[in-house]
């Protein structure tokens, strides 16, 4: 039976011999670009013609270089694409003919290109704030899609209007900024295979330079030889490069010009006018240029120019002297002529001329711009000599001389009258001023002198004056004497006289005040000094019944008052002055009277002094403020300050207080402290060229003085010597050497006092810190525990004394419980007894008192309670043993009633003392007293001392004898 199967297959067989059939191997492919692959046609039945077509229908012809078809045999034909290109994918046709029947078959043809970047440079570069345009072309098939990061972010444009990924996956950045620079990546993906590539793009921003010039206007001075600096400061990136040029001319180092490597400064050098002007810094880089303007104004010193000389003869009209005068700013003109100013006002100018004219309009100076002209109107002898002519600006000034030369006839100066005694030369003088010069000739009489007869009569001439010697010998010789001066222009003649002088008129005494021991005498100059100068005043005082006592003082311009010393107190005086002169002494004035202060006593009351019976008393007062001279001396930079005192307020100058400062500071120098007895102070290593102001007090018992003051100014430093040096040591050397031995002789006595006297720093040292005991310690134990033993023969009980109206820690309500009958006295423990008990110090009180009444008498006795005066002592037996008692003043560690803790080794405790029936009594909290009081007993024997301790109000209490034993220096408990 046949099958279905076969039947088909039957079908299939009649059919095919009917209709040709094509089928192409494979029937679809992937390539990648450059690859190249085949298909392969079959045909099935007889074909006449196999061809192939590309996707775009066209029919593929043998000569394609890239597709290449060839036909293998009647059935096949093969299709080559060779180095695959993205444009060689799509559909490929088979086509099998034969007469009018047709078959085909199709291929799919799939191009895969790989991601490739066609156009990616780096850096790219842009300029700030323009729109940059970041390129990236990649090529790939399918195409790929871009995403852009920036330092490590990715750019997402939805969120950033400034950024934007254009349709061909470049970058657009708004207006970029320099915070945009960086490396960016253009990273492309495939998401069909996959595939990503990346490439990191490099983006530069370039800054347009910035320019700022340092100053925009320079001002500078011609014809000094100088150099200007211009200079900009230029910012951008990358950084600019920095031009400059003047006249639109680029300028370059050299003769005339210097610029720095990066060009930001320009000197010009030997600046002329001709340099002024604009000059243009240029700053450029890749993003551009700038530049900025530095303006270059130079200005020329004032400099005159011409200057004439001139002759006049007196009394002509008029007489101009020219100065011309150059600079810019334009200078201004003066005149100046021994110290007068003759120009005045604004500075002229091409349209408002300038005038001065003085007073008398003899003068006038007019000047228009660069040319000043001094007009001298009616010529005077007084106008010639040099007149200066001063040109000046802003910049500077120049002065020139000009001389006017005035002609004129001899003119006679001098005293006219002259005073002089018989056998004293007197000069005559005659000065002279003409032009040209003039001859002196002397007349008396009408005869010329000196004549050959005369010996008393000399001449001596110098270029503008004559002088006549004239020593008279007789009355003859006073009189009328004629100088007589001649020359081209004229003569001119004048009398002189020479006159008999006279001894001065007497000084009035006009002011006498007087003190204890000294007079101040006031006085007015005479009336007539007797035609020559007084040299010297004499000053005459004596007392009742005494010879006259005198002192001549020099004659100084300012000399008005004398100060008389040495005087008795409450004792009368007189006092005369006379005025001397060449010619001798004068009268004396009237004679003034006058009496000293009497003695200033002050007395202090005393109790021990018997009663005085004063009759005076004269209240004191401080003492007079004291006169002040300064003398400089020989090195300058050191003055001698000299007082005079007039008063010393009725008691004894104890002392003189010196102070002095340099006028520009506040501070003042140490206190100068100088003795009574002193009257001068020398102040040296003062600053040279400085102003200082002294002021000097005296002090006496009543108090001080007001202060007499003075200024004075140093030298100036004089100029040092090359190659001198200094010898010796400096100041510094000598305190440093001074200190050395000031420690040495310090430690030299510490240590003899240590070794001697057991006391000092180097003591205080080996008690505080080595242990060691105090300097009294060992005595007083030795002296103690001698007491002890004399008054423990009988073994008797231990007596314990607390005062019992003397508070406690415990009525205080402070500090541990304190002892009372049921208590033993026995040692504490170690721990207990370094611990400062507050009961300690009242056993310890009350016992010293006792121990110490058969104690010799110490440095810092012990005090007594003023509690202690009343009360009982209740007491088991009359005997007390002191053998433990400890001592009112522990060297090693006192304890403090108010629980201080225990003081140094150092310190030495001192305690007021209080009597108590003649004897002391430890008072912990009683002030302190000197150490020189020592503990009165009235003569009391130790048997009075037992019985008023008996009296005392204090609890006695027995211990047995053979209770634990202390040391001596530790407080007990």
């Amino acid at each position: 039976m046949l099958q279905i199967r076969d039947i088909l297959w039957g079908f299939l067989y009649i059919a095919c011999a009917v209709a040709i059939q094509v089928q192409v191997t494979p029937t679809h492919r992937e390539i990648s670009v450059g690859e190249s692959k085949f298909f392969l046609c079959e045909v099935v039945g007889d074909a006449k013609d196999i061809d192939w077509f590309a996707p775009n229908g066209e029919k593929i012809l043998p000569n394609n270089p890239n597709i290449q078809v060839s036909r293998n045999d009647e059935t096949t034909s093969t299709l080559t694409i060779y180095h695959a290109d993205v444009d060689h994918a799509g559909i490929y046709k088979c086509v099998a003919k034969n007469g009018d029947k047709e078959a085909q078959a199709t291929v799919q043809v799939k191009i895969f290109q790989k991601i490739t970047f066609k156009n990616v440079p780096s850096p790219q570069e842009f300029n700030e704030g323009d729109d940059a345009d970041i390129v990236c072309d990649v090529v790939g098939s399918p195409v790929p899609f871009i995403i852009w990061k920036h330092k490590g972010a990715r750019i997402q444009a939805n969120k950033d209007v400034r950024y934007n990924i254009m349709e061909n996956g470049h970058l657009l950045i708004r207006g970029i900024k320099k915070i945009d620079e960086g490396a960016y990546n253009c990273e492309a993906r495939v998401m069909e295979t996959g595939e990503i590539n990346f490439k990191m793009i490099n983006v530069i921003v370039n800054v347009l330079p910035t320019i700022r010039a340092r100053q925009s206007e320079v001002n500078g001075t011609a014809d000094m030889g100088g150099s200007i600096l211009l200079a900009c400061d230029a910012d951008g990136y990358p950084e600019p490069i920095v031009t400059w040029a003047h006249n639109n001319v680029i300028l370059e180092s050299g003769d005339k010009y210097s610029l720095t490597e990066d060009g930001s400064e320009l000197v010009i050098k030997d600046v002329i006018k001709v340099d002024e002007g604009d000059y243009t810094c240029i700053a450029r880089n890749k993003a551009g240029e700038m530049s900025q303007e530095v303006s270059l104004n130079v200005f020329v010193q004032a400099k005159i120019t011409y200057l004439n000389n001139q002759t006049a003869t007196e009394f002509d009209d008029e007489v101009t002297l020219t100065c011309e005068a150059s600079g810019d700013p334009t200078p201004s003109i003066s005149w100046s002529f021994q110290n007068r100013m003759f120009s005045e006002g604004e500075q002229a100018s091409w349209t408002r001329p300038d005038q001065y004219e003085s007073h008398d309009g003899n003068i006038v100076v007019r000047s228009h711009a660069r040319v000043s002209s001094l007009h001298l109107k009616n010529v005077d002898f007084t106008y010639a000599g040099e007149y200066l002519c001063t040109a000046s600006n802003s910049i500077g000034q120049d002065n020139q001389p000009v001389y006017l030369e005035v002609r004129y006839a001899p003119k006679i100066l001098g005293v006219v009258a002259v005073y002089t005694w018989e056998g004293n030369p007197a000069n005559i003088s005659c000065g002279v001023e003409a032009h040209p010069g003039a001859s002196v000739t002397w007349f008396r009489d009408g005869l010329q002198v000196p004549s050959v007869n005369t010996s008393n009569v000399k001449i001596y001439s110098t270029q503008s004056s004559s002088y006549l010697e004239v020593s008279p010998e007789s009355q003859s010789d006073f009189g009328s004497y004629n100088c007589t001066a001649t020359n081209a222009m004229g003569t001119e003649s004048k009398e002189f006289i020479l006159i008999q002088a006279e001894v001065p008129s007497p000084p009035e005494i006009q002011r006498l005040e007087p003190f204890s021991s000294s007079a101040a005498v006031e006085f007015d100059e005479p009336v007539s000094f007797g035609g020559v100068p007084i040299i010297k005043y004499r000053l005459q005082w004596r007392s009742d019944g005494q010879d006259w006592t005198g002192r001549d003082y020099d004659a100084t311009e300012d000399l008005t008052e004398f100060t008389i010393g040495g005087l008795t107190p409450d004792t009368n005086y007189e006092v005369k002055m006379s005025a001397i002169n060449g010619k001798g002494e004068g009268e004396n004035s009237a004679v003034v009277k006058f009496k000293t202060g009497p003695i200033r006593l002050l007395f202090t009351p005393s109790s021990e002094a018997p009663p005085l019976i004063v009759t005076t008393v004269t209240a004191l007062r401080e003492p007079s403020t004291p006169k002040l001279e300064a003398m400089v001396q020989n090195q300058g930079n050191a003055l001698k300050v000299n007082w005079i005192m007039q008063d010393d307020g009725g008691s004894p100058i104890n002392h003189y207080l010196v102070r002095y400062k340099a006028k520009h500071v506040s501070d003042w120098k140490p206190e100068i402290r100088m003795p009574r007895s002193s009257e001068y102070v020398v102040l040296s290593g003062l600053d040279w060229n400085t102003e200082y102001e002294i002021r000097i007090v005296a002090v006496n018992q009543k108090g001080k003085s007001e202060p007499g003051i003075l200024s004075f100014r140093t030298a100036t430093e004089p100029t040092t010597m090359p190659g001198a040096s200094g010898s010796g040591l400096s100041t510094g050397a000598i305190v440093g050497i001074l200190i050395v031995v000031f420690f040495v002789l310090l430690v030299a006595v510490d240590v003899t006092c240590y070794f001697l006297n057991k006391c000092g720093v180097l003591m205080c040292i080996a008690i505080n810190f080595c242990g060691k005991a105090g300097p009294g310690a060992k005595s007083k134990d030795m002296e103690e525990g001698k007491a002890a033993f004399t008054k423990d023969e009988s073994k008797e009980p231990i007596v314990e004394v607390r005062t019992e109206e003397e508070p406690t820690q415990n009525q205080e309500g402070v500090g541990p419980t304190e002892p009372n009958e049921t208590t033993p006295l026995t040692e504490p423990e170690p721990a207990a007894a370094d611990a400062a008990s507050p009961a300690a110090p009242l056993l310890s009180n009350a016992t010293n008192s006792l121990a110490e009444s058969f104690s010799p008498p110490k440095d810092n006795p012990p005090k007594s309670s003023p509690s202690a005066q009343s009360g009982t002592v209740e007491s088991q037996t009359p005997l007390v043993d002191l053998s433990d008692t400890p001592k009112a003043v522990p060297v090693s560690e006192p304890v403090r009633a108010n629980g201080e803790g225990p003081q140094k080794q150092c310190e030495a405790p001192n305690r007021p003392p209080t009597q108590i029936d003649g004897s002391t009594k430890d008072a912990p909290h009683s002030p302190s007293r000197d150490a020189t009081t020592r503990p009165q007993n009235d003569g009391k024997t130790k048997d009075d001392v037992k019985t008023e301790a008996n009296n005392t109000a204090a609890e006695v209490k027995t211990v047995p004898n053979e209770a634990p034993q202390t040391n001596g220096n530790e407080s007990k408990a």
